[in-house]
């Protein structure tokens, strides 16, 4: 039922209002008694918010809500207003037919791990505890997170000088980037800045090919950067002056190298590149490798020496901040370092990098295709990792299979330091997946 995101799928088929009624009555039987909910502007949010709410309150929880905000701001309220757990109804970068429900402790991170388990348990059982008739839990509306958010990133950020920005909302929520930027001394425009769940304007994954309009307004303006968010605005990715996409292994890079220093750690998923262990270890510090899954890069930042988390998809963490991931946090960090240190095109450039490469294959038995895979790998062989999906490490290079948790795609990366070598293991990756998906079964042999 949970993937790496919470649960997330098409409406009417994998996510109903059956599956949001059953997510409160989990949540609130599992003794969270405070609740707080909110929404991205996909069409079916609100009737989710309605009956998530139900489910909480039959089961004894006080739901707050709190409107259409990005996810980030619906995390940091668990904490503002002394909840025990927020639920975004939220599928993020998904198509706009998809919706799902995504949950938030006090910390700031998602809800992963036993604490997942015991409220998916809870649905597949149908264990709950109703309240009775004269103990229901109260609804209220909250306002002010949207103005906390605001105070908390002026707070955490300066930007001097100020710089021009042009801030691509993608029809989400992340009109709170602009603002805040603007509360920063910015100069701001905004594209597809009107909310609309159907994101008429753009895939709502903020990719180099999505945001061919947001790259083409900033090379021909004399804005600094560019910025670019997912429906929910949990993700952020860049742009530079010149209209050149970031990729997201470089903007990991530039935020790693900028938050660490000696003995420091910072978390990365295991899919990310190791061109951010190479620049880390410049300044003498290392990475910490997690499952993907910001929930699981947030329980890893959470360790003392652990000092910024971050996924190439655009997830990016401070721990001191928060433990989730900000996308409008994220745009305001970026801009002070523009700022500071120079154009974000010679930062990028000074990034050392390693030829990398990511596929998709869309599928339906993902997982099963995946565990396939991994069954078909050689026993005993310590370069293979299966902590997520299958990782295979060999000289100077590394290819890893893993079926996504938030779409029915097997991912696959492959990254070398020699792009010959790279293109060979991402060809090897394929090729199992191809076999797997075609026969239903692949035969066990070498690696290497």
């Amino acid at each position: 039922m949970f993937g790496t995101s919470g649960i997330r799928g098409e409406f009417g088929e994998d996510v109903t209002a059956g599956t949001a009624l059953a997510v409160g009555r989990a949540v609130a039987s599992e003794g969270n008694e405070h609740v707080v909910v909110g929404r991205d502007p996909r069409e079916t949010g609100p009737l989710l918010v309605d009956a998530l709410s139900a489910g909480l309150r039959e089961c004894g929880a006080d739901v707050a809500r709190l409107g259409e905000l990005p996810s980030p701001t619906i995390a940091r309220a668990v904490d503002w207003y002394d909840a025990d757990m927020g639920v975004a109804v939220t599928a993020s970068h998904n198509p706009p037919s998809d919706n799902g429900l995504k949950l938030w402790r006090p910390d700031g991170s998602s809800v992963v791990g036993d604490e997942q388990t015991a409220i998916a348990d809870r649905i597949r059982h149908g264990e709950y505890s109703f309240a009775s008739w004269d103990e229901t839990g109260s609804r209220h509306r909250f306002g002010g997170a949207r103005g906390r958010h605001l105070d908390a990133i002026a707070d955490a950020v300066a930007i001097d000088p100020p710089l021009t920005v042009v801030v691509d909302v993608g029809n989400g929520t992340g009109e709170l980037t602009a603002a805040a930027l603007r509360r920063l001394g910015c100069a701001v425009t905004t594209l597809n800045g009107v909310p609309d769940g159907s994101f008429p304007a753009r895939k709502s994954e903020p990719t180099a090919e999505s945001c061919a309009t947001l790259r083409q307004l900033v090379a021909a303006s004399d804005a600094d950067m560019g910025v670019a968010h997912d429906g929910d605005a949990d993700r952020m990715l860049a742009v530079t002056e010149s209209g050149t996409f970031v990729p997201g292994d470089v903007l990991l890079a530039l935020f790693a190298r900028r938050a660490a220093s000696g003995g420091d750690r910072v978390a990365v998923p295991i899919d990310a590149s190791m061109a951010i262990r190479d620049e880390l270890a410049a300044v003498g510090a290392d990475v910490t490798y997690t499952q993907v899954g910001d929930g699981y890069v947030a329980r890893r930042a959470a360790e003392p020496d652990v000092v910024f988390g971050g996924e190439p998809s655009g997830a990016w963490i401070w721990p001191d901040e928060t433990l989730a991931p900000d996308g409008p946090l994220a745009a305001a960090k970026l801009a002070a370092m523009v700022a500071t240190d120079g154009s974000l095109d010679a930062l990028v450039a000074d990034v050392h990098t390693v030829p990398i490469s990511r596929r998709t294959v869309e599928t339906d038995r993902n997982e099963a295709i995946v565990e396939q895979i991994i069954e078909a790998m050689p026993d005993g062989d310590d370069r293979i990792t299966t902590v997520d999906g299958a990782r295979v490490d060999v000289d100077e290079g590394w290819f890893l299979v893993r079926a996504s948790g938030t779409e029915p795609l097997v991912r696959i990366t492959a990254e070398a330091r020699d792009r010959d070598r790279m293109e060979t293991l991402l060809q090897t990756a394929e090729k199992l997946v191809t076999e797997a998906i075609d026969t239903g079964s692949i035969e066990r042999q070498p690696t290497s």
